[in-house]
């Protein structure tokens, strides 16, 4: 018997130059929608163009930014309620991965005496009952595309996803003049945030057809597009393929899943409060080389559909040591921080790390290889120095 696949996607993905003209044709018999965003965003001037067609739509709005970068679900569960009082019948998000999973999660909570608390314990409780259109303004979270809405839990010191099928959007735009002049620093980070999506979700057990062709297409994607897209400005088709394959990514989510990287990032979140793509990023390559024995051939894959022009790898040992190599060489060449040291982590702190990471099943049950405490361990010891 053949195994049932399924994947859930976005009712419609714009894309391209001037992308942003089709939000006006959406917003058709709305009359107030709520705006979700932080206050980089505004301070970057990005909701000006989404504003003058709520404007120009006639649709009157209000603008909920009460948001910090990696939020709580207490700070989340505070715009919830915001929203809850605002009258808006539609919800728009425009920003990075927190906003954009506060905004979903908003729309899942709009008629539901449930908090975001509750969710974490059963996130079945609500049913969406409110449209969003999610604008991303980095390259990377791909949560325009997922089920998924990640908050921290203080008093676990730790990240926690929340998935709910409903929490796939009903549109998304992606419009390079958005991420434009983002911050290389964001650029990047955010970016390979999105080559650990593709890659996990290739190389994890719920690896699935439908998983493999996104993640594939969003791998070759970032590999030959985010180092040109984070340092150069004027890169439009560089950044807007970055767009695409972070979306790409997001929907290999869907499909099947991240693995140990994201797992073992989520204490360093949730305490340390390193931002969501530095943390994956540190861990990428230490996680890789360590799931290499039982991920090789899959590497040695992403090698051949990644790598362009003249193939120097013939065998799959050597293919999937490149590989790795080259992720590392990104992460290094785009100045990203490959340990913990310059976040006052230190030794002391070895044993939390691994007793929370150890809790993220979720992810580490889609893992290739097994990771027990003391593989944990080692991880984490490769980069505190």
């Amino acid at each position: 018997m053949m195994d049932v696949y399924e994947m859930k996607i976005p009712q419609a993905v714009y894309s391209g130059k001037n992308a942003l003209r089709n939000l006006k044709p959406l917003l058709a018999g709305i009359k107030k929608a709520a705006v979700f965003t932080d206050g980089s965003i505004l301070n970057a001037g990005l909701l000006h163009t989404p504003l003058k067609i709520l404007k120009e739509a006639g649709v009157a709005y209000t603008i909920l930014s009460d948001l910090p970068p990696e939020p709580t679900y207490g700070q989340v569960q505070h715009l919830v309620e915001q929203y809850k009082c605002s009258g808006a019948g539609f919800i728009i998000a425009v920003g990075g991965g927190s906003v954009m999973d506060a905004a979903k999660l908003a729309s899942l909570l709009a008629a539901s005496d449930c908090t975001v608390k509750d969710l974490l314990e059963d996130p079945t409780l609500a049913v969406r009952t409110v449209k969003t259109c999610l604008i991303p303004t980095t390259a990377g979270t791909g949560s325009e595309a997922t089920p998924n809405a990640i908050v921290a839990v203080p008093e676990k010191e730790l990240k926690v996803g929340i998935v709910n099928s409903g929490m796939i959007p009903d549109y998304v735009i992606l419009d390079a003049a958005m991420v434009q002049n983002m911050p290389r620093k964001i650029a990047a980070a955010t970016g390979i945030d999105a080559m650990a999506h593709a890659i996990e979700c290739f190389t994890g057990k719920k690896a699935t057809p439908f998983s493999d062709t996104f993640a594939l297409e969003a791998f070759d994607i970032i590999l030959n597009n985010i180092e040109s897209a984070c340092s150069d400005p004027n890169a439009l088709e560089a950044k807007n393929r970055m767009q695409i394959a972070a979306f790409y990514a997001g929907v290999a989510i869907t499909c099947s899943g991240t693995t140990a990287v994201h797992a073992l990032s989520y204490p360093l979140g949730g305490k340390y409060h390193i931002s969501h793509g530095v943390s994956n990023a540190i861990l990428l390559a230490p996680v890789m080389r360590f799931n290499e024995p039982a991920i090789r051939p899959r590497l040695a894959a992403a090698y051949d559909r990644a790598v362009h022009g003249e193939k120097t790898c013939t065998t799959e040992a050597e293919k999937s040591a490149w590989l790795i190599r080259r992720m590392e060489s990104i992460v290094k060449r785009l100045d990203i921080p490959t340990s913990l040291a310059e976040f006052n982590v230190s030794k002391d702190d070895l044993e939390n790390l691994v007793n929370a990471g150890i809790q993220v099943t979720r992810l580490l049950a889609n893992n290739m290889r097994e990771v027990t405490p003391a593989d944990a361990r080692n991880i984490y010891l490769q980069i505190l120095t």
